[in-house]
């Protein structure tokens, strides 16, 4: 990435109006600056000059330069002030609407988009890896932009002054930014390894989270914690060598502005003691001599901790530069007694060379909404098969890279009978007809009754006839402070089998308390009896009836017998090999 990439002006608005107030800011600082130098100059000169020829000086002489230089003065203060007050809101502006894009882009790009490992790692960028993004905008940024604005403008000054001074000052800058580029090539594979090995564990830390039920009910929750003490100890082994390098580098830049300064004040010096500068001017080159480096100083001072962020941004610019895939505009049919055609529907599985599913073919009648003309479709088929994918394509938040679904309306004395290709629908049509349940449900924070009604208006009869047929009623009578209990993020404080209630609460209750409308006439269900016992499933397979008696449809990703002994329609599901070409074999 660019010190300074055109994408972050183009992505984020609040870097524009950053940009354009520290170039102001510059600007005025750079004024202060030599105001500053000349107000010292002009009162220390005539000091000096009255204290060697014994000639005393009234402070009134003096007044007019030391009111110019207590306002230079506070100038700076009021701009360094400015300066750092909007830097911090900028920089928390700019990284929430960078990881605003990057959730939304993700989202849009599918639940594919990278795999397992890029969601992670999509996850680890948007949480902590955009939050490094802040020392770039708020230290590193004003820094390299007052550098290009005062150190011109304060090099041309000397140069007004003394031509010497300005020579030296002409040959010895570059040396600034040639060492800077060297430690950049150096420290630019230390923060990639860096936030690669971040994302690493923000990997194995989500994956951990996600099968800590799974590995407490086995009595394995202590086995990875080997393994995230070790991926720890290699973030804080690439920190400190980022560290270290900064160090070093830090010391060798302030070495060499310091020996440049030196330089032009021992020029200044022996040229003063010879007459060939006069004590006003060599006064003022001494003070701009200093503030002619110290952009460059902070700016390599500042370089390394920035370079995380600068490297988190770049990750952050290629999620958002992937092509979204094109949405559909056509309006969704009504699905009470349509059909769904799944013609030689395809994904492939990233990078496992195989398609799952693979030439998924069936005509799947959907219930007719009626109470006793709903139906129950199960996807049959091992592991890895693409069953869940399946669901994902039904759902329209993938699109099969082969084949495709049809929707055939059931109203055929329409003046527009025709089938309609799901890729064409658009998605905020198609949703409202569809009720989801993944395989393991997230809840949003607050009360158990918030979690269940989900922002709905739902009668008290209502809820409880619907917690009546998933069993949760019982957890609720369990519970201390009963419908009003806290729930956290992604179901704090539940078991699984009491989320998967919740879950299924909350999609019998889909549809109700809005004004009458009908409830959504198609449900998916990943693998709802998953990590439940016995009696979990039975209140699993009670909801599939209670949504089949309502004449709904119900398509459930099942591997129990029992499922499968409840479905009016098995559709199998196999996975099939794909060659280098792109084709899948055996067809």
């Amino acid at each position: 990435m660019k010190p300074l990439d055109p994408r972050l002006l183009r992505r984020a608005r609040a870097a524009r109006w950053y940009v354009a107030l520290t170039a102001a800011l510059g600007v005025a600082a750079a004024g202060a600056v030599v105001v500053q130098a000349f107000a010292i100059a002009h009162t220390l000169g005539p000091a000096v000059t009255a204290g060697s020829a014994g000639t005393p000086l009234a402070l009134a002489d003096l007044a007019p330069w030391l009111g110019v230089l207590v306002a230079a003065l506070a100038a700076r203060a009021a701009i360094a002030w400015a300066q750092e007050r909007y830097a911090q809101k900028a920089a928390a502006d700019v990284v929430a609407e960078l990881r605003e894009q990057v959730v939304a882009h993700t989202v849009a790009l599918g639940p594919r988009a990278g795999g397992d490992a890029g969601s992670a790692a999509t996850a680890t960028l948007a949480t902590r890896g955009l939050d490094d993004l802040a020392p770039y905008l708020v230290r590193y940024l004003p820094q390299l932009l007052l550098t290009a604005i005062l150190t011109p403008v304060l090099v041309l000054v000397v140069l007004g002054l003394d031509w010497v001074s300005a020579l030296i000052c002409v040959v010895t800058l570059p040396l600034v930014p040639l060492f800077m580029w060297l430690v950049g090539v150096m420290t630019a594979g230390a923060s990639e390894r860096r936030l690669h090995t971040i994302e690493r564990l923000g990997s194995q830390v989500l994956d951990l989270l996600a099968g800590l039920p799974t590995l407490r009910a086995f009595g394995r929750e202590i086995g990875p914690g080997a393994r995230v003490r070790a991926l720890g100890d290699a973030s804080r082994r690439a920190t400190m060598g980022t560290l270290r390098i900064a160090f070093l580098s830090g010391m060798v830049l302030e070495l060499l502005t310091t020996l440049s300064v030196a330089i032009v004040a021992v020029g200044v010096g022996l040229r003063l003691v010879e007459g060939m500068i006069a004590l006003v001017p060599a006064i003022a080159v001494l003070v701009l001599a200093p503030e002619v480096y110290l952009p460059l100083r902070r700016v390599g001072a500042e370089f390394h901790s920035s370079t995380d962020g600068l490297a988190a941004a770049d990750r952050a610019f290629a999620v958002l530069e992937q092509p979204l895939p094109d949405a559909g505009t056509a309006p969704a049919p009504a699905l009470a007694g349509a059909t769904l055609v799944l013609d030689g529907v395809g994904v492939r599985a990233g990078d496992r060379g195989v398609a799952a599913p693979a030439g998924l073919t069936a005509r799947v009648p959907l219930g007719t909404g009626r109470p006793g003309g709903g139906r129950v479709v199960a996807l049959r088929g091992p592991s890895g098969a693409g069953k869940s994918t399946t669901a994902l394509v039904l759902l329209g938040l993938l699109r099969p890279d082969e084949g495709r679904i049809v929707v055939e309306p059931a109203d055929t004395t329409s003046v527009d009978p025709a089938p309609v290709d799901l890729a064409d629908v658009d998605p905020a049509t198609w949703w409202p007809q569809v009720t989801w349940v993944p395989q393991r449900p997230s809840l949003a924070p607050g009360t158990l009754r918030d979690a269940v009604a989900d922002g709905r208006d739902v009668r008290a009869d209502e809820l409880a006839a619907a917690a009546r047929t998933t069993g949760l009623d019982a957890v609720v009578a369990g519970l201390p402070q009963g419908w009003d209990t806290p729930v956290g993020l992604g179901g704090t404080g539940l078991s699984v089998g009491q989320r998967q209630r919740v879950a299924l609460t909350a999609a019998l209750l889909d549809g109700a308390g809005t004004g009458g409308s009908a409830p959504p006439p198609l449900v998916l269900l990943d693998e709802p009896t998953a990590h439940l016992d016995a009696r979990g499933e039975q209140v699993v397979l009670d909801t599939v009836r209670a949504w089949r008696d309502a004449g709904r449809t119900v398509v459930v990703v099942a591997h129990r017998a029992s499922l499968l002994a409840l479905a009016d329609q098995v559709v199998d599901v196999a996975s099939r090999r794909v060659a280098e070409g792109g084709e899948v074999v055996g067809r």
